[in-house]
């Protein structure tokens, strides 16, 4: 069954949508997590469950990450999502420490495909259903400019401001 809240941020309201999961703790496993105006991302569709509670665990781990107290999530995913290229480019984006960047290339190096493939990697990066949590905002230009995210680039600075801000402290 699938499940969704919103809850609110500093990017404003955020749609988690999820499923149940024996494993996951609060027994919601994410599938999503998108912002408003997000391009590509979810949006309420019929079927759908809202389940505030389900989500109060997630919701809790995301406080805390913008209040500055967490830098990582202990978030179950919701299996099957992406393909292979995807999920190896995702798995990249999860190693990326808090406060931390890496261009698009070093992403590529990273799961050992050519500096030809920076578009893919950008592509998949894209396809990121899980904003905030798959840290795809910690990646930028080879210049070290921002570039592409989904959110936009104003939800971006913020999160690379609140990251470095609070790694500071």
């Amino acid at each position: 069954m699938t499940l969704w809240t919103m809850t609110d941020s500093p990017l404003g309201a955020l749609l988690l949508v999820g499923e149940e999961s024996a494993t996951a703790r609060g027994g919601t496993a994410l599938a999503s997590l998108s912002v408003p105006g997000q391009k590509g991302g979810a949006t309420v569709q019929d079927g759908w469950t809202r389940d505030d509670e389900a989500f109060a665990t997630i919701a809790a781990e995301l406080r805390a990450y913008f209040a500055g107290s967490r830098a990582g999530f202990g978030i179950e995913y919701a299996a099957g999502r992406g393909t292979d290229f995807q999920r190896r480019v995702w798995q990249a984006l999860e190693a990326i420490p808090y406060g931390a960047t890496l261009s698009y290339g070093e992403i590529a190096a990273r799961i050992g495909a050519s500096r030809m493939a920076v578009r893919s990697v950008g592509t998949a990066i894209g396809a990121n259903p899980l904003l905030v949590v798959r840290p795809c905002h910690r990646v930028i230009g080879a210049s070290g400019a921002l570039t592409g995210y989904a959110g936009g680039l104003e939800r971006k600075r913020l999160l690379l401001d609140l990251e470095n801000g609070h790694r500071a402290a």
